[in-house]
């Protein structure tokens, strides 16, 4: 992914609407990755233009589907630049606004809470499946050395033509 990642960053080389960069997480970029929850390596980010949560990105790693993702994101939604709100996301945005910052931090750690909750539950649910494939591959493995020498009999009992 390195190569096509650079390759981006060079298209992209003096653009003043995008930046293109990597951040070491081992390093002096551990507090901005702890900050936007990077816990494996690669991760991608992508911040609109005035988003300072970010979005991670799932999709492609070739040059290819980054360049597609990297042309299509814009400025983003906030409550400065209501114009680049979905209609159906204004509403809300305009709840959030409404309410005390304090009130509004509140929220956005309820809801990051009920995320890391999931992710917690989910990683619960891995960790069972996990044992479950390892259990039964353990048995699969007995299976097959008890059985493997009875197979090996029976073919060499079978006559050669």
């Amino acid at each position: 992914m390195k190569p096509d990642w650079d390759a981006l960053a060079a298209e992209y080389e003096g653009s003043s609407s995008v930046l293109i960069a990597d951040v070491d997480c081992t390093a002096a970029g551990k507090p901005l990755c702890e900050k936007h929850g990077v816990k494996g390596y690669p991760t991608i980010s992508t911040f609109a233009a005035g988003d300072t949560e970010g979005e991670k990105y799932e999709g492609g790693r070739d040059l290819e589907s980054l360049k597609k993702h990297a042309e299509s994101l814009g400025p983003a939604c906030n409550i400065a630049s209501k114009e680049h709100c979905k209609p159906e996301d204004l509403p809300e945005l305009e709840k959030y606004a409404a309410m005390s910052q304090q009130r509004r931090d509140a929220k956005i750690v309820k809801l990051k809470n009920a995320i890391e909750k999931e992710e917690k539950r989910h990683e619960k649910v891995q960790k069972e499946l996990q044992a479950k494939y390892e259990e039964s591959n353990s048995a699969i493995e007995a299976l097959k050395a008890q059985l493997q020498p009875k197979i090996k009999l029976a073919t060499a009992a079978t006559p050669k033509a």
